[in-house]
């Protein structure tokens, strides 16, 4: 086994059980007790885990935040306009014959929206609803990334599904993300959902991020992705210009979609 693949193991353990002990992973990878000892090091520096005797715990940030994320059907209630403003953008930059990879999310959902009529059109995702609209559109093949299902994203995620998008070579990457930081880049609060951005992103030959202003200097948990991985981010102009233009110095190409009238956030 791969040292990556053991590491992804690794943290679902941790996610579904909050702590892993040295001698259990040893005995499961049939590797020594050290090599065990610097994966959960480098899971540790990685902010996943807290390394105690005998084993590591789960941080308490990532535990929180598995209780804490909204269901996918409440979050696409929010800042419906504007997302569907950013996803009019992203849908112009797709063209018949197109490879394109989707991550589960209330603006990729859009995005799949505006993509119906486009002959040839290739989508792989791992989100359930994503895939169910592109199913609407019969010029399209539709290919779902399987693993285990995230039921609050509608997503299906996991080691398997990760794997299996290394297969892959899409034309363009379309990804959310729960935060967008100028010192971090682009994270996610769930450390599955972040695991698969990561796969999307190697997958994909140009990345672009799809983000309402609600997303901007706030500092997800897991990184996915810094500015060098991503080629376009796609907003509104209700993000602050001066966060913006730190964003383009770093070499993202921005796309800033207007919103007069001012939009407001739905109850």
């Amino acid at each position: 086994m791969f040292v990556a693949q053991r590491r992804l193991k690794i943290k679902e353990r941790l996610m579904e059980q909050r702590s892993v002990k040295v001698a259990e992973l040893v005995k499961e990878f049939s590797v020594s007790e050290e090599t065990i000892r610097r994966d959960l090091t480098q899971l540790e520096r990685e902010g996943i885990l807290r390394k105690d005797y005998g084993g590591a715990m789960l941080v308490e940030e990532l535990q929180h935040s598995l209780a804490s994320v909204p269901p996918v059907q409440h979050r696409a209630k929010h800042f419906t306009e504007e997302k569907e403003r950013i996803a009019e953008a992203a849908a112009s930059l797709v063209g018949p014959g197109h490879i394109v990879v989707m991550d589960a999310g209330s603006t990729t959902l859009c995005l799949a929206k505006h993509l119906g009529g486009i002959d040839g059109l290739t989508v792989l995702t791992n989100g359930m609803n994503v895939a169910e609209q592109c199913s609407q559109n019969e010029n399209a093949n539709v290919f779902v990334i399987g693993g285990k299902l995230i039921r609050k994203s509608m997503s299906l995620v996991g080691s398997q599904a990760e794997w299996e998008l290394r297969k892959y070579n899409a034309d363009i990457a379309f990804l959310g993300a729960s935060g967008v930081s100028t010192n971090r880049g682009f994270g996610s609060f769930d450390l599955y959902e972040a695991e698969m951005k990561k796969a999307m992103v190697a997958a994909g030959r140009k990345v672009v991020i799809l983000a309402d202003h609600s997303k901007f200097e706030k500092q997800a948990l897991i990184s996915f992705a810094s500015f060098q991985d991503v080629d376009l981010l796609i907003t509104s102009d209700l993000v602050d210009p001066h966060v913006l233009r730190s964003i383009e110095q770093t070499g993202v190409r921005t796309i800033v979609c207007p919103t007069s009238p001012p939009l407001r956030e739905e109850a």
